[in-house]
């Protein structure tokens, strides 16, 4: 295991939307990043971009391949910040894809998620911080992101319990859930990927990938959370999904 650098994250996703915003924003403050997403090519412009001292790494994280490789990396060079970002979706009714393109989904909010979660946390020190991105479809199962609304129900709901376990060890957990954000949908950005609903959405829901990783940046400076959900508006939406009935929600987000 080689010495830790300062102030060091990996970023996965880091290609596009929210995870490529993460990577500037952390790299402006100070952070040395890595990048890691699929496209070699966006990842050595972000990195010439970014300047000196920074990394990538080219990964498949729907893969077990992939995921090992980036478990290992966290284990050979350990950070101090981790932000799982990396997702996918196929919008439309689930039978319209095949089998193997929601696995593949799954597997990005699923195995990637433990398995670069438990490489972090099993090396993290106090001070240390985990950023899983989830959505506020997490809390509000939409029809047509059927797979993509579980799986982020998934991230939530793991994300939550590690923040607790790991309080006491003064590691930082927190689940980024933001709205319909205004970013391409890209397959290696987590937001993105439902961003094609976006044009749907109220006007108050949608927010830029700046303004969502300035949120979680600030939360994470004052270790608020254990879920964070970026604007007014948003938050006031998943507060709405405990009280409506079920039913009445599905038909309201199926519109």
């Amino acid at each position: 295991m080689t010495a830790r650098p300062a102030r060091a994250a990996l970023v996965t996703g880091a290609s596009a939307g929210i995870g490529l915003t993460f990577a500037r924003e952390l790299a402006s403050a100070g952070w040395t990043v890595t990048a890691v997403a699929r496209s070699e090519d966006r990842l050595r412009a972000l990195v010439e971009e970014l300047g000196p001292g920074h990394r990538y790494l080219v990964a498949d994280l729907s893969t077990p391949e992939g995921q090992e490789l980036v478990a290992a990396e966290l284990v050979q060079r350990p950070v101090e910040l981790l932000v799982n970002n990396a997702g996918t979706a196929h919008h439309g009714p689930f039978t319209g894809t095949g089998p193997r393109e929601a696995l593949a989904a799954l597997h990005l909010s699923g195995d990637a998620v433990v398995v670069l979660a438990h490489a972090f946390l099993s090396g993290a020190r106090r001070g240390d911080a985990l950023i899983n991105v989830s959505s506020t479809l997490a809390h509000a199962p939409a029809p047509g992101l059927a797979v993509y609304s579980a799986g982020k129900a998934f991230v939530t709901a793991f994300s939550e319990a590690l923040w607790y376990e790991q309080r006491p060890l003064g590691v930082h957990v927190m689940t980024l859930s933001p709205g319909p954000t205004s970013t391409e949908p890209e397959t290696e950005s987590s937001a993105g990927a439902a961003a094609r609903r976006h044009q749907d959405a109220p006007a108050a829901m949608v927010q830029s990938p700046a303004a969502v990783v300035r949120t979680a940046l600030r939360a994470l400076d004052r270790r608020t959370g254990p879920t964070v959900v970026p604007g007014r508006t948003n938050s006031l939406f998943v507060l709405a999904t405990r009280l409506l009935p079920r039913r009445t929600l599905l038909a309201m987000l199926s519109r």
